[in-house]
């Protein structure tokens, strides 16, 4: 990580959770569950795509304040915003960190995919957990809706999971080179 904050670094985030907003604001079809909804959306790309290109911490701030703040103007989503920032940051730090290792034998594609794999899957595991404790344990709804409320939104989360990544990784190999010199020419 680039321990200098830059008027380049500042304004990708800026960008990179514009881009993490309006998608999920605008590019969804929500999904009612036994309890409450879910969504299949688009915010989850750019929130990878955020960690493929400007690193874990960069890409992971983006990632969190996009998607934080798609939470706190909606009324159905506004209690999650802080798990949200700490969900979605960590997608996008965990496939960050994967892209972002040194491994000298591996190619930029697979890297890519496994990366942003792992972010979406770590996402789905957390969003999951969540969805869970809150509805069994402080809601204190019975275990046969909530198993059935979570089998729904495990369904839909994995779909989404797997579409990201479909979608974030050619995406990303279009648009690296650009970001690449953007840097390139900010060290000059």
């Amino acid at each position: 990580m680039n321990k200098k904050i830059s008027v380049k670094n500042m304004a990708l985030v800026g960008v990179m959770a514009a881009a993490v907003f309006v998608s999920s604001q605008f590019l969804q079809i929500p999904i009612p569950t036994a309890i409450d909804n879910t969504r299949l959306h688009m915010g989850n790309v750019m929130c990878l795509l955020g960690g493929l290109l400007i690193g874990p911490f960069w890409g992971g701030l983006a990632a969190g304040i996009g998607s934080a703040f798609f939470d706190l103007i909606n009324p159905a989503y506004i209690t999650s915003a802080p798990f949200t920032f700490i969900f979605k940051f960590a997608m996008a730090w965990i496939c960050g960190k994967f892209v972002s290792a040194k491994r000298h034998n591996e190619k930029m594609l697979i890297r890519s995919a496994v990366g942003a794999g792992l972010g979406a899957f770590a996402y789905v595991i957390l969003y999951l957990s969540k969805a869970f404790i809150e509805n069994y344990f402080i809601l204190h709804i019975p275990l046969e809706a909530v198993g059935l409320s979570i089998a729904q939104k495990a369904l839909v989360s994995s779909i989404n999971a797997v579409v990201s990544v479909v979608v974030v990784v050619p995406l990303s190999m279009t648009l690296r080179p650009a970001v690449s010199r953007m840097y390139q020419n900010n060290e000059k």
